[in-house]
């Protein structure tokens, strides 16, 4: 039996339940993507080549294995395969699902895939980008509750148009986090078992359509203790988006990348690029949200 769900403008047939994901419209049609539950070969791919320790692609195939948890196979941009090990937990073989397997689903596609959070300011987008412990996911829940809306938690695909797509309403946050800013983790399931980290639900702050990216931050922090953005402008605005985008070793890998290039370009010339660096501790969450809101009026 498959389940029917849509993200990032996809409806999505999987043998594999996806609670995280909305349930798409049974009349909707064809689906775009499918994903059976199979075996895969345990070797990488035939002919392929190898672009990681446990990463290969083959022209139109890409193979990854994630230790213990699963092998998973997506062709052709339309077809997932997965092979979990046994015993493993479904949560864990989700997190991959949803993340770096879809994400080379979505390469396949022809997006940029930025590695942020994507967030509706005025019926225009805010992307926030920047590597793992730099607080992305923090900042959107900090959004979310002044009442704005989230499109994207982590992986932000961008179109043709510049125009950022919208994945599924769930935040994931550390136990910490969600402590700061007093969203109560009871009765959330965490992303991996052993993981004090949550998925969030966010089906009321969730925003379902696509938007214009005009606004993007790149995060960073240090020992100062105040809060500081400084504009990118000229030649440097298009090495931090190269910088940031998702997995960029599967673009790579690919073979996308004059295409990345010029799709990094083509957004560079479009939107605000500023860096936002924050203490590394201790700093005020809505405080930093606040100057985020009068640097986009500021920008227009």
């Amino acid at each position: 039996m498959h389940h029917l769900y849509r993200a990032y403008g996809l409806t999505i047939a999987s043998e594999l339940q996806l609670p995280e994901l909305l349930p798409a419209d049974p009349d909707h049609g064809a689906p775009d993507v499918t994903v059976t539950c199979e075996r895969i070969p345990p070797q990488g791919l035939a002919g392929g080549t190898q672009i990681s320790p446990f990463a290969w692609v083959n022209g139109n195939a890409f193979w990854l294995r994630v230790p213990n948890v699963s092998r998973f196979l997506v062709t052709d941009a339309s077809r997932i395969v997965v092979d979990p090990e046994p015993g493993i937990d479904e949560a864990s073989v989700r997190v991959f699902m949803l993340g770096s397997v879809l994400g080379a689903l979505l390469f396949q596609r022809g997006f940029l895939l930025l590695h942020g959070n994507a967030i509706e300011v005025d019926g225009k987008c805010l992307v926030c980008l920047g590597p793992s412990g730099t607080g992305k996911s923090t900042l959107a829940a900090a959004f979310i509750r002044r009442g704005y809306r989230v499109l994207a938690d982590d992986v932000v695909p961008v179109d043709a148009h510049c125009a950022a797509v919208p994945g599924f309403p769930r935040l994931k946050l550390w136990q910490d986090s969600a402590d700061q800013l007093e969203f109560g983790t009871d009765g959330l399931t965490r992303i991996r078992p052993k993981l004090q980290k949550f998925n969030v639900p966010v089906p009321g702050r969730f925003c379902d359509d696509a938007l214009p990216v005009r606004w993007v931050y790149i995060l960073d922090n240090d020992n100062k203790d105040s809060i500081r953005i400084d504009p990118i402008v000229g030649m440097d605005r298009f090495q931090p988006l190269r910088a940031n985008t998702y997995r960029r070793h599967f673009m790579e890998g690919l073979s996308l990348r004059p295409e990345h290039l010029k799709q990094c370009g083509e957004l560079a010339g479009r939107v605000h690029l500023a860096r936002v660096t924050r203490p590394r501790s201790g700093f005020d969450i809505d405080g930093l949200v606040d100057r985020l809101l009068a640097d986009t009026r500021e920008a227009g």
